[in-house]
């Protein structure tokens, strides 16, 4: 009873830290196809913040986040 509570609780908290991630993530993919570096680069900053913090926290694997910031990076860098 109490360790399905606590999995509750902790899904809970893991999925806000991936959906604020994900959230950056879409931003910076909207700007990338509308060609706008400035806004895209602002968003990356943000975007590795979040994803960051969701690995350290357990939430994402630290390889999958250390592979989408290397991912969006260079598409942000080819604009």
């Amino acid at each position: 009873m109490k360790r399905a509570r606590q999995s509750l609780r902790r899904q809970a908290r893991n999925t806000s830290w991936s959906s604020r991630a994900k959230t950056f993530e879409k931003k910076i993919i909207t700007a990338i196809q509308k060609k706008d570096a400035k806004v895209a680069k602002e968003a990356l900053i943000e975007f590795m913040s979040q994803i960051d913090k969701a690995a350290q926290k357990g939430a994402v694997h630290f390889k999958r986040a250390a592979r989408r910031i290397s991912r969006i990076s260079k598409q942000v860098a080819g604009l």
